[in-house]
């Protein structure tokens, strides 16, 4: 150190003599003064000695800053707990379930094809995504203390403790238990009633706070529904009217004593007791806005305001964790005691935080480009991830924007295989979604968003996801251990593994096959079923994929003339030419977009051949009449939400459905493609489900209605809806007063009938003119109904007027949902039910009886109507299903016991609706017909050419 530059003195061990002046005597008063000071200071130590230290409590339990104690101490061990992140749960070691019921005995069940739901030991990561590796295997599974213990080959029932149940599992197929990433089952019980819903909080746009356990009815009989079709685990969402919803929890669907559990409530259904993870939903796009927005008042009015919703949110939360973060730093490093305050705490901003800190799976519902944008560039401002966006219907046009999320966990897609549609942001999507994002290596995940789709079947969402590409390990992933690793819950959920919790379903044919229905289903070890129903199916074939089903079908090709060869079931009424009945395959030759010959067909096969005609060999080819969608809004409308594209509601006035029709649209192109050439559709009373007026009978492939052909029946049927939405009506406050005022109605046209007045010619397309030709027998009449005493109501407003006229009308009723429970009456009046849907899941009050089908009942309305020889017919409530037209068939035909042929299956969807109706159907010699490779009715069918009766036929 410098000893001269003016720095410090130099260091010396011997201290200096004091000053000359401290040397000094002290006079007399100087020293007076010093003991009076001495003295004060002396008082002042006493007292200071009698405080505490600052260190110290006043009396043990308070600090010198007035603080408790054990708060303090509270909050520093609440500061671990906020800096853990959690682990995903184990599986293997445990030696129980923590779900698990003491006294619950074991299950063996023997002789099972088991889906393992992992490829085998040393396959690649690059072959297992290829899908090698996989495959069934036959063996038994030993079920014990709520786990899967063993999965090996021929396990001796006596190697195993007394009281063991064994089931037969008879060699069907085993797989683990279907989960559900997207539910609002138990907060939007069923059938729907103002008073049980509680599926979003609407008091203010974010509510990352609230909770859906809080709203969830173990009671709720849809559960048990979802539950007979497999599932076993469902995620229970907030919705989605809020840009943040709320916390989500994962549940098992056992409930109560009657499913093996000691109590009911939603605390013992929760899929993880220990709450490793927690989950939370929030919400892009079109719902906050809509709901919340309100111009110069309040937002979001629009997509940027939505993000500042979002990012403002994320600002509160970001400042909570910091602010408990420096107190937990400052408790750490000075001591508890010592700190002037206690943890920041917030609960309304408690579950964001959490979120933050990486304790929190994230699902938000995205649908477009902009939102999932958004959405990742908000993930990496604030440093969070997204376990899934769902619905997600344009994540597959952007697989890059998904892998810059942050995290480097490319989020999961929750979607549906085909619904699509019904808002403007569903509107771009596509059946391939799936397929493309496997080849992206995305992950796609099938969901049911209960109760928008019925979970019972988000199985079938899966199954259409391989039909349309996705390969068939991935397609059966989508919906075991995709959603199960998304969760955190992979080492315990979705695989049929020692250490897994023993949620397993044997099923009675191919899980992803059409029809597909458990035959038993465990959760937690304990069987669910008593005496399940089973149906009466054969031995079940299982699917074995091919590169053949896992491409995107191309846009086709339109051809005038065409020969199709390996034609080898013939379905629809077409007469076949030469052969025999050892005959292994046909041709069939088109020309002019018609069929000329079906059968040998030798000579036109040359002669086609000959004039450069194409000539396309088919493997199991499949000839069919077309299909005709009956009861949907196609042809009037583009997107169910959007007024702009909508033809518009009928309430209280009647009118035609000819006068406008718009088509062209991207639902026609869609029915087309896949074999539904024609439509029957009628003016709605309030919403797609319910009509009013006049339906028109088109070709679903003209351009414009003045195309030759495009109508082919200006005015098919009269329609009337009877359902609630019948009150919506002026002058007819409740049901009763619509039964009254249809009665009234027709009783009317039947007096001026009698009266033979002449009809004005302003009066020719009048509801009055019509309701005459319904009465004289001319013109069927539908109603859209569900409920049976409704049904019976209408059954005897006919009898009624009949007996006025003399003349019989032709009813049917469109819905049907209750028709079980009138079914031999409906025979008996010769009255034909359209159901739509083909399986109700008791959606609303007028539906609560109907059937959900094996395990739980005997059959579902179709089999009951079909039993009582009902003229039936398979409709669409909604207007996406026009691709499942031909696979809802297969369901009817799969389940039906053999009650149907494939070709009177093919005529829920044809030729049963214009039987009915009396109408005359555009059939296969007019130039409507389809070509399949395999059975239509089948899950892995697929279109190659469709003919609507235009002159072309569209090759695929």
């Amino acid at each position: 150190m410098d000893e001269k530059g003016g720095g410090l003195p130099p260091y010396s061990a011997v201290a200096p003599p004091p000053p000359a002046w401290k040397r000094k005597k002290m006079r007399r008063s100087r020293g007076l003064k010093f003991l009076a000071v001495a003295c004060m200071g002396f008082i002042a130590y006493a007292q200071w000695r009698q405080l505490p230290s600052r260190s110290e409590p006043v009396n043990g339990n308070v600090t010198v800053h007035g603080l408790s104690v054990q708060r303090l101490h509270d909050d520093l061990s609440t500061c671990s707990k906020l800096r853990q992140k959690p682990q995903d749960p184990i599986g293997e070691g445990r030696e129980k379930n923590a779900r698990y019921i003491d006294g619950h005995a074991p299950t063996l069940i023997k002789n099972a094809t088991v889906w393992v739901g992992e490829p085998a030991k040393g396959t690649s990561a690059a072959d297992a995504r290829k899908g090698k590796g996989y495959s069934w295997i036959k063996a038994d599974i030993y079920l014990e203390y709520g786990l899967i213990k063993k999965v090996e080959s021929d396990i001796a029932a006596s190697s195993l403790p007394k009281g063991t149940h064994v089931f037969d599992a008879k060699g069907r197929p085993l797989t683990a238990g279907i989960i559900d990433m997207h539910s609002h089952a138990g907060v939007d019980s069923l059938p729907s009633l103002d008073g049980n819903e509680d599926t979003n909080e609407l008091s203010a746009d974010i509510t990352p706070f609230v909770r859906s356990i809080d709203g969830i009815q173990p009671n709720d009989h849809q559960i048990q529904v979802i539950k007979s079709g497999g599932v076993t685990t469902s995620l229970i969402l907030p919705g989605s009217g809020n840009n943040m919803g709320g916390e989500a929890y994962a549940i098992k669907l056992a409930v109560g004593k009657p499913d093996g559990r000691n109590e009911t409530s939603a605390a013992d259904m929760l899929a993880d007791p220990e709450r490793n993870w927690r989950f939370m939903k929030m919400a892009c796009g079109e719902n906050a806005k809509r709901v919340y927005g309100r111009v110069g008042q309040q937002g979001p009015t629009s997509r940027m305001g939505e993000s500042w919703e979002f990012r403002h949110a994320f600002e509160q939360a970001t400042k909570l964790v910091r602010d408990q973060d420096d107190w937990c730093d400052a408790a750490t490093a000075v001591g508890v005691q010592n700190m002037k305050g206690y943890l920041p705490q917030e609960l309304k901003w408690e579950s964001l935080g959490a979120l933050l800190r990486g304790q929190i799976h994230l699902n938000t519902h995205c649908y477009t480009i902009p939102d999932l944008e958004a959405f990742v560039d908000h993930t990496n401002e604030f440093k969070f991830k997204v376990r899934a966006f769902h619905h997600a219907h344009q994540t597959y046009l952007v697989p890059e924007i998904l892998k810059r999320a942050y995290g480097g966990d490319p989020p999961a897609s929750a979607i549906f295989a085909d619904n699509m549609y019904y808002k403007a942001e569903s509107y771009v999507g596509s059946e391939f979604a799936g397929k493309y994002l496997w080849d992206n290596d995305l992950t796609p995940i099938y969901v049911s968003d209960n109760p928008v789709l019925n979970a019972q079947h988000v199985l079938f969402e899966a199954a259409k996801g391989h039909k349309y590409g996705l390969p068939y390990h991935a397609a059966l992933a989508s919906v075991t251990t995709a959603p199960a690793e998304r969760l955190g819950f992979g080492n315990r959920l979705g695989k049929i593994k020692p250490g897994f919790d023993a949620d397993v379903v044997v099923w009675d044919s191919d899980p992803l096959e059409v029809g597909a229905t458990p035959v038993q289903v465990w959760i937690d070890g304990t069987a669910q079923y008593e005496h399940p129903i089973e149906l009466n199916k054969p031995v079940p074939k299982l699917i074995f994929s091919d590169e053949s089903t896992s491409t995107i079908a191309e846009e086709p090709v339109g051809m005038n003339s065409v020969v199709f060869t390996g034609i080898t079931n013939v379905l629809g009424d077409i007469e076949i030419k030469g052969g025999s009945k050892d005959t292994k395959s046909y041709s069939a030759v088109i020309r002019n977009g018609k069929v000329t010959c079906v059968g040998v067909c030798a000579d036109e096969v040359h002669m086609a051949s000959t004039s450069k005609i194409p000539v396309i060999e088919l493997k199991d080819g499949h000839l069919t009449g077309s299909f005709t969608a009956f009861g949907s809004q196609i042809g009037l409308n583009a997107i169910d939400a959007e007024d702009s594209t909508d033809n518009g509601d009928n309430v209280n006035v009647f009118t035609r459905a000819e006068d406008g029709l718009t088509l062209d649209t991207k639902k026609l192109h869609a029915a087309y493609k896949y074999g539904v050439t024609k439509a029957i559709t009628a003016p709605k009373f309030t919403d797609g489900a319910t009509h009013h007026g006049t339906s028109v009978g088109f070709l679903t492939g003209a351009t414009n209605s003045l195309a030759k052909g495009a109508i082919f029946a200006s005015d098919v049927a009269v329609h009337y809806s009877l359902d609630p939405n019948a009150k919506e009506a002026e002058g007819t406050p409740s049901l009763s007063a619509a039964v009254g005022a249809l009665r009234r109605k027709l009783l009317q046209a039947a007096t001026k009938l009698k009266k033979n007045e002449t009809i004005e010619p302003a009066d020719i397309y009048s509801e009055s003119t019509f309701l005459q030709k319904v009465v004289n027998g001319s013109l069927p009449l539908v109603l859209t109904i569900h409920n049976a005493d409704i049904i019976a109501a209408a059954l005897r407003v006919k009898k009624d007027v009949e007996a006025v006229t003399s003349s019989k009308i032709h009813l049917a009723i469109f819905g049907g949902a209750e028709s079980h429970l009138v079914a031999d009456e409906l025979a008996a009046a010769q009255v034909g039910v359209v159901l739509a849907p083909l399986q109700s899941y008791a959606t609303s009050w007028d539906q609560r009886r109907a059937l959900s089908g094996a395990p739980l009942t005997n059959g579902t309305a179709i089999d009951v109507l079909i039993d009582a020889g009902v003229t039936a017919a398979i409709g669409l409530e909604e207007d996406w299903l026009v691709r499942d037209l031909g696979l809802l068939a297969g369901i009817a035909y799969a389940n039906g016991g053999g009650k149907l042929s494939k070709k009177s299956a093919l005529g829920l969807v044809s030729g049963n609706v214009y039987k009915m109706l009396g109408a005359k159907e555009p059939k296969v010699e007019e130039g409507h017909f389809v070509v399949f490779e395999g059975n239509p009715l089948r899950i892995q069918s697929r279109v190659k050419a469709v003919a609507g009766g235009l002159g072309v036929v569209s090759v695929f």
